[in-house]
């Protein structure tokens, strides 16, 4: 199996100068508006409350731009989340601890957020007239980006909260407005020597992902949970990549064949045969790719056992 000079030749590259972190004031690689498979922005609200929750009721619903007005507000400091409908409405509260902003991350110990405490982030979740007097959970923000006078223009968070005991029944939820996906997940069959047999889901709160063009394909990479993945993916020669298109792929392209070559934390394949298939494509004006999205299966020197993957890099 081939072992860290590859990895670390990548790692110290181009590629680790254009890590991206999620900024709170810049839209950092935003979508070109006009592509094929060009991503589009998701705002939704998503909640699971457990028997005995008084908030939730113990029920479970999904509410779209289609069924529901969203609507996101305040600032990086303070948010403000609101979803209504004509016999419905649900207020998130997501502060950072005083004197600070929210940024991606996860913010352990919230108390309820108008009356945080000390260094506490603050949650608070309210829906239909039913409210917390006290607030135990936590929260996690995947990404969040304001506008020039400190608005809220894309928030992804998702929630924990126990109303009035750390104990109480847990009511759960996912925010979003006007987010892209941004992720890395992958499944490690057994004896896989890549993913070592491993299942994980990389995300904004705990991860830092890149994209950069090569040559006429693309290198991406994960770095978080004390992990670090890339993928470099390269279209069949004299092909340029199409989004809804499934490749045979192996280590390097070749006429008919893509080139896919996923490898981390030290551990890389000398030959490679699987499958990618591209689900998202957006260029920016300057012809750089700027979201993409696709999934892949790898095995390594022919072998069986396979890296099952998928990769969201805002799309």
């Amino acid at each position: 199996m081939r072992r860290g000079t590859a990895w670390q030749r990548v790692l110290t590259g181009a590629l680790a100068g254009l890590a991206t972190t999620i900024g709170l004031t810049t839209a950092l690689a935003a979508p070109a508006a006009a592509a094929t498979g060009t991503p589009t922005a998701v705002t939704r609200y998503t909640y699971t409350s457990q028997p005995g929750d008084y908030i939730g009721q113990g029920g479970t619903a999904t509410y779209k731009k289609s069924t529901a007005t969203i609507t996101a507000g305040g600032s990086a400091e303070y948010v403000r989340f609101r979803v209504s409908t004509d016999n419905e409405w649900w207020d998130v509260e997501l502060a950072a601890p005083q004197g600070e902003k929210l940024h991606p991350g996860v913010y352990r110990d919230a108390e309820r957020a108008s009356f945080r405490t000390g260094r506490s982030p603050g949650l608070d979740v309210s829906g239909d007239g039913r409210g917390c007097n006290e607030v135990y959970g936590q929260f996690s923000v995947n990404q969040i980006e304001t506008d020039t006078s400190g608005a809220i223009t894309v928030l992804d968070a998702g929630y924990t909260q126990h109303c009035e005991s750390a104990t109480a029944p847990a009511l759960k939820g996912v925010v979003k407005y006007r987010a892209h996906p941004l992720s890395y997940a992958y499944t490690s069959d057994p004896g896989d020597y890549i993913g070592q047999g491993v299942s994980k889901t990389h995300t904004g709160s705990t991860s830092t992902f890149s994209l950069s063009g090569r040559g006429d394909g693309i290198q991406y990479s994960a770095s978080g949970k004390r992990e670090y993945w890339t993928a470099l993916l390269a279209p069949p020669t004299g092909e340029h990549f199409q989004a809804g298109h499934t490749y045979q792929a192996e280590r390097s392209s070749a006429a008919g064949v893509a080139g896919l070559d996923v490898f981390g934390n030290g551990r890389g394949c000398n030959t490679v045969t699987g499958e990618l298939t591209v689900t998202k494509l957006a260029f920016g004006t300057d012809g750089a790719v700027k979201a993409f999205a696709a999934t892949f299966v790898q095995h390594c020197e022919g072998g069986g056992p396979a890296l099952h993957g998928s990769i969201h890099y805002y799309a």
